[in-house]
């Protein structure tokens, strides 16, 4: 989500036990070190602190004398002891789910330290000859203690990667450097405010103005992005491109050793001036890429554009909204880009009185809009109502011109905040037909399942995005927020096949690798289920691949290191690789 930082610049818990080998190295507390924000570490092994309750005082920064002059060290003292004083004022004071790190963090959430490239795994079962490249995941995975509230989606973006090569595999994983790590790395502490698990209430705001301060006083610089790259992944004009919506994407390359590196914040050759959703659309046709903006200050609070296949970015349609709305997923079709407007919103006023800036808002009424992709004003645009309807991912979307409609497939969550403010309520996640009328302007809505699934995190296939497909592929998040296995559906049937891990085991996003350029029909499903699967018993992570027509496992990857549930993933076959730049 677009972070606050932003806005002057434009059950019991247990934890995995430290492993000794190369990838996992054992939890110690990080040392005190000696350094300030001019000294360039960025290659320093990375080490990591074990979790601790926040009633443990957070050590102050060491600052180097010799690089502050007498205005900056005094500064920083201040500011230190204004934030030593805070989190002492702030121990006793109970957090939610939501922003407690003992539950956002627990078990296989807990983070990881990075794993060097491993070869030769062991595999079981044989992988299939047509899979060569490179499997990429995004996750969350702070690298240092919480020193307050965090949230799951504030963790440092880290991306796990498994090279597959004539039915041989290899694995890595690697922080993204993004600005804030890099900065939070050389101080040896984390500096920058938690969007989500921190900024609540009046602490929140104390915490932006101890952060604005470092800033102005020269100790840390929050001119060059404040994002985490911890969400999406895309593989557009030969780059490989790490997103979240706090900040322009950043942009890594995978060497042909199966690493990962970070070459840094990527703007598209300077014309990219605002933050990127983190779920942009490439059209599998034209081979474009679609994407949204937000602002949770300034007006105009969204924007759409789109880069050709070789990148030059399309004018802005900057479009009208009363109020910033949290937008995290959108869905293209053949013709139209489908936005929506939906009841998640931010007001920056509830942290006056105490409580989180995002918030839903029972007043208003959720509508998707319909434009053209080649829109360039925002008056093109048809809204329609569609109350009640929150879906935090979409899907597909297509058109139907004998019914005049755009067919919109998503999950639709309630109570729609409880991913970011504790409620009472159990979330459902129920997949969901929205018909669009586009001569009437009016919506319809159904269930498409009888089961009461939770659906969440999945995907069809990518080259049927914008166009009527048959099949989606989506996590059943059962025990919520676990996800327990996946669900291949029928969308025009209704029909569903489930894919069940089993003995304490449990995935995350079911990614769907087709077999070759399929136009639909009976061969839509015509590929290969990749999915991360962690045994909680075992404590052991492994990638499972299946055969998407009759969900059968053709191969089990076994993996060197734990890897957390994370987020969102997608491929980079073999032939892509050469032409990284």
């Amino acid at each position: 989500m677009v972070s606050l930082l932003t806005m002057s610049t434009s059950g019991a818990i247990t934890y995995p036990q430290a492993q000794s080998d190369l990838c996992m190295r054992p939890i110690k507390r990080q040392p005190k070190i000696k350094c300030t924000v001019h000294i360039d570490v960025t290659d320093q092994p990375l080490k990591r602190s074990s979790f601790t309750p926040r009633t443990t005082a957070t050590p102050p920064p060491q600052h180097n004398s010799l690089r502050l002059n007498i205005f900056q060290k005094a500064a920083a003292i201040a500011i230190d002891a204004a934030e030593r004083a805070l989190i002492s004022h702030e121990k006793d004071t109970p957090l939610s789910k939501t922003a407690d790190p003992s539950v956002q963090i627990a078990g296989n959430y807990f983070p990881v330290s990075e794993c060097p490239v491993r070869q030769f795994l062991t595999v079981e079962g044989t992988i299939p000859d047509s899979i060569d490249g490179v499997y990429v995941r995004n996750g969350a995975n702070p690298m240092f203690d919480p020193i307050a509230g965090h949230h799951l989606f504030d963790g440092d973006g880290m991306v796990h990667a498994i090279k597959i090569t004539n039915g041989s595999a290899s694995y890595a994983c690697r922080f993204t450097k993004t600005e804030r790590l890099i900065q939070e790395k050389r101080l040896g502490r984390p500096v920058f405010p938690k969007a989500i698990g921190e900024l609540h209430g009046h602490s929140g705001i104390a915490r932006l103005m101890l952060f604005y301060a470092r800033g102005l006083c020269g100790l840390v610089n929050n001119q060059n992005g404040v994002g985490v790259a911890n969400a999406g992944l895309v593989y557009f004009n030969n780059r490989l491109l790490a997103m979240s919506e706090d900040d322009l994407p950043y942009q890594l390359k995978i060497t042909q050793t199966g690493d990962l590196e970070t070459v840094g914040r990527y703007d598209f050759d300077g014309q990219l001036k605002s933050t990127m959703i983190a779920h942009p659309k490439l059209d599998p046709v034209t081979k474009e890429l679609h994407a949204l903006s937000y602002d949770v200050v300034r007006k105009p609070y969204l924007k759409y554009f789109r880069f050709s296949p070789d990148g030059v970015k399309s004018p802005e349609v900057e479009i009208p909204l009363e109020t910033p709305t949290m937008i995290h997923d959108f869905a293209i079709t053949e013709n139209f880009v489908v936005i929506p407007d939906q009841q998640v919103v931010f007001k920056l006023g509830e942290m006056m009185a105490g409580n989180s800036p995002v918030v839903f808002d029972g007043g208003k009424v959720s509508r998707l809009g319909i434009m053209p992709k080649d829109a360039t004003e925002a008056s093109e645009i048809i809204w329609v109502n569609s109350p009640e309807t929150f879906c935090f991912h979409l899907w597909n979307a297509w058109e139907s011109p004998e019914t005049e409609e755009v067919v919109v497939i998503g999950s639709c969550m309630s109570p729609a905040d409880s991913i970011f403010n504790e409620r009472d309520e159990s979330l459902k996640s129920v997949l969901t037909e929205i018909r669009i009328n586009l001569r009437t302007r009016e919506s319809t809505r159904r269930a498409m399942l009888v089961d009461e699934l939770n659906l969440e995190i999945g995907m069809v296939n990518r080259n049927r995005l914008g166009r009527e497909t048959r099949f989606a592929f989506l996590a059943i998040a059962d025990p919520w927020p676990k996800v327990s296995g996946f669900a291949k559906v029928d969308l025009v049937t209704g029909e569903i096949e489930k894919y069940v891990y089993g003995d304490e085991k449990y995935g995350g996003e079911p990614f769907f690798l087709p077999s070759g350029s399929v136009d639909g029909g009976d061969n839509e499903d015509d590929g290969y289920i990749f999915c991360h699967v962690h045994d909680e018993e075992k404590e052991t992570s492994e990638l499972q691949i299946i055969d998407a027509v009759d969900l059968k496992l053709e191969a089990t990857i076994k993996l060197p290191s734990r890897v957390p549930y994370g987020f969102h993933g997608t491929f980079v076959d073999a032939s892509e690789l050469v032409d990284q730049v």
